[in-house]
């Protein structure tokens, strides 16, 4: 009787799901009005700079200040974002409780470029590199989709640098099926022949879905769309490879530092399934959740930031052993 409640539900769901998406593609295939051409005004942001890594390369990064005697956050982006597009809406709630830096990943953004392919655990080892030069380690490491891969090698290739892990909107891994592995390797491919080809339709439709969802968002339109075209093809196509390819199932359970998972609940590109199984698999990480699909980092700005900021402060509060200054102004700004 339980299966065929269980099976009921799951078909509901499974409905639900495919109304929903028929809805957006409804919206998204609604024709363009003709825009007007605005500047690429940013909203206020971070002092932002470029990192030389000795052997390595430039990594751009913005950074803030925060309360004295806290770790750093190190705020790492999902792919084909950047760390402005990520993580602007929750910087002020952050830095009111810790001081952070944010960078661009390579290939991403204003990142690195580097002849190598791209790879997640490269990605990771310029995180390491820019931890050592700054002298700020070990941090607590924030990680949103493709930046949950990356910190969880982080601390897998480089455990002295980190003290705490905080995961959002990511799994334990997206090869589990050999249609999800068709799927990121076909992203991959979609994402390079989108930014090479006739891309600034669908940039256009994905801004105009965004913007109607948050319509706090208009006055930055023409920045978010110049912001969504600084990667470099194929650096975004071979990252979309890599994630097809990421498994932490063999080392997931050896996390021995405090964790957290964020859980975004409706999320169409990583199902809450694969986020839930992240967070069975790392011993005692806190599940957080956050009610948004993948793009709930732009489009719901206070529940992003203010569920972000609880994660955080769990987890600082089980690194510090103690209270986390800072956290009931970091609350009140999320």
């Amino acid at each position: 009787m339980r299966r065929l409640r269980r099976a009921g539900a799951s078909s509901t769901r499974s409905r639900r799901d495919l109304r929903e998406e028929a809805a957006r593609l409804r919206r998204m295939a609604r024709p363009l009005e003709e825009a007007r051409p605005d500047a690429p005004l940013p909203p206020p942001l971070p002092p932002g700079r470029v990192e030389l890594l000795p052997g390595r390369g430039e990594l751009f990064l913005r950074e803030a200040e925060g309360p004295d005697g806290v770790p750093h956050v190190l705020l790492l982006h999902g792919w084909t974002a950047t760390a402005d597009l990520n993580w602007w809406r929750a910087f002020p709630a952050v830095s009111a409780m810790a001081p952070f830096v944010a960078v661009d990943h390579r290939g991403h953004g204003r990142g690195m470029r580097s002849e190598e392919p791209f790879t997640l655990e490269a990605a990771a080892d310029d995180a390491a590199a820019l931890i050592e030069q700054l002298g700020i380690g070990p941090v607590l490491v924030c990680g949103y989709s493709m930046g949950g891969p990356i910190s969880m090698l982080l601390w897998q290739r480089h455990p002295h640098l980190v003290a705490g892990i905080v995961l959002e909107a990511t799994a334990l891994e997206w090869r589990a099926s050999l249609r999800e592995r068709l799927i990121w390797k076909t992203m991959g491919l979609v994402e390079y022949v989108m930014r090479i080809g006739p891309s600034k339709g669908l940039v256009e439709r994905v801004l105009r879905d965004a913007v109607e969802q948050a319509p706090d968002l208009a006055p930055y339109r023409p920045w978010l769309k110049a912001e969504l075209r600084r990667g470099d093809p194929g650096d975004l196509a071979e990252a979309g490879r890599a994630l097809g390819r990421y498994d932490a199932r063999g080392f997931a359970g050896e996390v021995d530092v405090p964790a957290a998972v964020v859980v975004t609940t409706r999320d169409r590109l990583v199902r809450p399934r694969k986020q839930r199984a992240l967070a069975k698999a790392i011993p005692g990480a806190k599940v957080f959740e956050l009610d948004g699909d993948h793009d709930v980092c732009l489009v719901s700005p206070e529940e992003f930031a203010s569920v972000t900021v609880a994660a955080l402060t769990d987890v600082l509060g089980r690194v510090t052993k103690r209270p986390v200054q800072g956290a009931a102004e970091a609350a009140r700004l999320a």
